[in-house]
């Protein structure tokens, strides 16, 4: 079975991540892969894990996710994805004399160019969705999304069920989770994290703004002045690196920063130079996470990401920023804290919490360890995802 993937971000990240360790599982069950990608760490990361890899300068997107939909100025965004477009359509193009079974659109906002695909290739289309979308009935934008995937896509699929609320009841909707090796880590001990005093809390992520990273820095300098015996490390690269013209416009616009230099600018204001590490991109976070004792994941997304659950392998328990946690996502007071939103001072507060109490923080991670194992091994999703293959694909493969 041939799968064509399309993957939108050229920076290597949790959607990139997640797609390569399911498909080391899909790949020992017979499925071949092939993924167009905007250039970028992500490209290299696929290729080495045995996928086909065709590039683009980038592949048009529409952005209707409950925190980066259309307004105001960010109107402006979609001047980028008109010039991507011809871009995408060639790479598209391109691909029509190549043979494929399936059809796999590894992010909603891709959805416009995966229809184009599906009609191009005659495809059967399975839609991937990671981000929370704008609630059903929130303007016309989210109802023509809703209706797109009605009409066009076979199967959609959401990473949980707190991305699933976000969607139309009426969709082909199925749950499949991101999914880890748990074999890879259930014979691990869990090493004494602390040094000499100090909690260390870890963030992982492209460094983008709506990951929170702004607020968990203000939130190490609220911790500083309280005196709590806590450092932070920062794993992830810049979403993007701009130059002349038109890193200027986009900086001017409000949509292009270069985090990692404010980032930078922010530590050495609050004095927080020996309180936060910036370790920039970590190639094997595995060898990351023995090193923590809390994961931080103060998203605007209002959502737990891939880290939250990589974590909890570890029995790290995690600080989420979800206002209304569902059990798959992160169970308040049992595998972490929720806090409602991402702001500074919650942040604190949760971290606080955890730092002072040793006794609880080693409950909620022998907690997060269990419930990571029983729910998020990637043999089921693997399995999950090759039951829908199998019912829109044309051969039989099995696990």
């Amino acid at each position: 079975m041939k799968v064509l993937y399309l993957h939108p971000a050229g920076a290597f990240g949790g959607a990139s991540k997640s797609l390569i360790e399911l498909f080391g599982l899909l790949r020992e069950a017979g499925v071949s892969g092939t993924v167009l990608t905007p250039g970028g760490s992500a490209a290299g990361a696929f290729a080495e894990a045995g996928m086909s890899v065709r590039t683009a300068r980038g592949l048009s997107q529409f952005d209707n996710t409950s925190y980066g939909h259309y307004r105001r100025l960010r109107w402006l965004i979609l001047l980028r994805e008109f010039f991507f477009l011809p871009f995408s359509l060639l790479a598209v193009w391109r691909l029509r004399r190549e043979r494929f079974d399936i059809l796999h659109v590894n992010e909603i906002t891709l959805l416009p160019l995966g229809i184009v695909a599906k009609r191009l290739l005659r495809l059967p289309m399975v839609v991937h969705v990671r981000s929370l979308q704008r609630a059903p009935g929130t303007g016309w934008r989210t109802r023509l999304v809703n209706r797109l995937l009605r009409k066009h896509a076979d199967v959609v699929a959401a990473i949980d069920h707190t991305v699933a609320n976000t969607l139309e009841n009426n969709l082909p909707l199925t749950i499949v989770h991101n999914g880890l090796r748990v074999n890879e880590l259930s014979g691990r001990h869990l090493p004494g994290r602390s040094q000499g005093g100090l909690v260390r809390v870890g963030f992982l992520g492209v460094l983008i703004a709506l990951k929170g990273i702004y607020e968990l820095v203000e939130a190490m300098r609220i911790l500083k002045e309280r005196g709590v015996p806590v450092e932070c490390v920062v794993a992830g690269e810049n979403a993007r690196e701009l130059s002349g013209i038109r890193a200027w416009a986009l900086r001017t616009l409000g949509f292009a920063r270069n985090v990692r230099v404010e980032l930078e600018e922010q530590i050495e204001k609050y004095g927080l130079q020996q309180h936060i590490q910036l370790l920039g991109f970590v190639g094997d976070v595995h060898a990351l996470y023995p090193r923590l004792d809390i994961l931080c994941f103060p998203s605007h997304l209002n959502a737990a990401g891939r880290p939250v659950f990589e974590a909890a392998f570890y029995g790290v328990p995690s600080v989420v920023a979800v206002t209304d946690p569902l059990p798959d996502a992160v169970q308040h007071g049992v595998t972490g804290l929720a806090i409602p939103r991402s702001e500074p001072g919650l942040i604190a507060d949760a971290l606080q919490r955890l730092v002072e109490d040793e006794a609880y923080r080693l409950q909620l991670g022998s907690n997060a360890r269990d419930w990571a194992v029983e729910n998020f091994s990637i043999k089921s999703s693997a399995s999950a995802m090759l039951k829908v293959y199998k019912r829109l694909g044309d051969r039989t493969v099995s696990v």
